[in-house]
């Protein structure tokens, strides 16, 4: 039985401070305890009260769990579309996101669920996540969003992130953004990312025909991370940027490592060589001494901070690598 929602969370946040966006992460795999958990956000009348269906979802819930002894759902869930768990920076669910792809068209419906995250500006950054998720995972030409009309702060905060009306009727309010609006919002920096990253003409060139061969989650974020970056000859690159074949002293929380950034036929964990589709390599391309950013690395979201850039070959002259 397939999850059908449509609808959204009437409290999403809908002011949204670039510098201070929340950091979430959409998580794929769904366990018996986010059932529970979705379960108990479902009994709250103000998370269901824009869910056009929110008894079928509670009552296939329960039969899930009550049939299916299984400790992984995620199959279930992923019935007639892609579910998702949202995840705060201290890897705690604080809602979830569901995408149901029609030819190339992508509808995307998320709560924020518990009540106490509701004004932490949860909602935003989810939605930005949705977007990463249909536009360079599931390749939609076109994100739709169907809002009750009551459902102010979501329609305002669909509003802030680009999205742009498609129609109207007194039940329903459609928003829209296409894939060529999302990339031009990510090229000019409008949807969010609070620290530039930079990188090279020729790294771009090379990473784009990777992109086209290599899958996986970790290459959906070089994908996003690309497409953002500010594009410098390699000439004219600053020399404390992790560049391709860079070697820079990084933390990984409270580990300090030394990593090169490599093309994934020139990775070797053992001797500290990152393939930049993995996903610390995906992390640190294009950033600074003294950037720390937020990244989900093996399951869990680590700290990672860019402490010095020890060799970058633009910096070098090695232009040839």
């Amino acid at each position: 039985m397939a999850i059908a929602m449509k609808g959204f969370h009437p409290l999403l946040q809908p002011n949204v401070v670039k510098m201070n966006k929340p950091f979430i992460s959409l998580c794929p795999e769904i366990t018996r305890a986010h059932a529970l958990t979705l379960m108990d956000w479902l009994k709250d009348e103000e998370i269901t009260c824009y869910l056009s269906d929110s008894r079928h979802v509670s009552r296939f819930i329960e039969q899930v769990i009550g049939r299916v002894q299984l400790p992984i759902l995620t199959h279930l869930f992923n019935q007639g579309g892609r579910f998702f768990m949202a995840y705060d920076r201290h890897d705690a669910p604080v809602g979830f996101v569901r995408l149901v792809k029609t030819g190339p068209d992508c509808e995307i419906v998320l709560v924020i669920g518990d009540r106490d995250n509701w004004g932490r500006k949860l909602g935003a950054s989810t939605i930005r996540e949705g977007m990463k998720l249909a536009f360079l995972d599931m390749r939609a030409e076109k994100l739709i969003a169907k809002i009750h009309p009551d459902n102010v702060r979501s329609l305002n905060t669909f509003r802030r992130c680009g999205f742009l009306p498609e129609s109207d009727t007194p039940t329903l309010k459609s928003f829209s953004m296409t894939s060529g609006q999302y990339l031009r919002l990510l090229r000019e920096n409008a949807m969010g990312d609070s620290t530039d990253i930079y990188i090279t003409e020729i790294d771009k060139a090379r990473l784009r025909n990777l992109i086209e061969i290599e899958q996986g989650p970790a290459v959906v974020e070089l994908e996003h991370e690309i497409e953002r970056a500010i594009v410098v000859k390699p000439q004219q690159v600053v020399r404390n940027v992790v560049t391709m074949n860079s070697r820079a002293l990084v933390h990984l929380d409270d580990e300090e490592m030394e990593v090169a950034l490599v093309y994934p036929q020139d990775a070797d964990d053992r001797a500290g060589k990152l393939s930049v589709c993995s996903d610390v390599g995906a992390a640190i391309l294009g950033y600074q001494e003294g950037d720390a950013i937020d990244w989900r690395v093996a399951g869990r979201t680590r700290r990672i901070g860019i402490e010095k850039v020890l060799y970058q070959p633009e910096a070098a002259g090695d232009f040839h690598l």
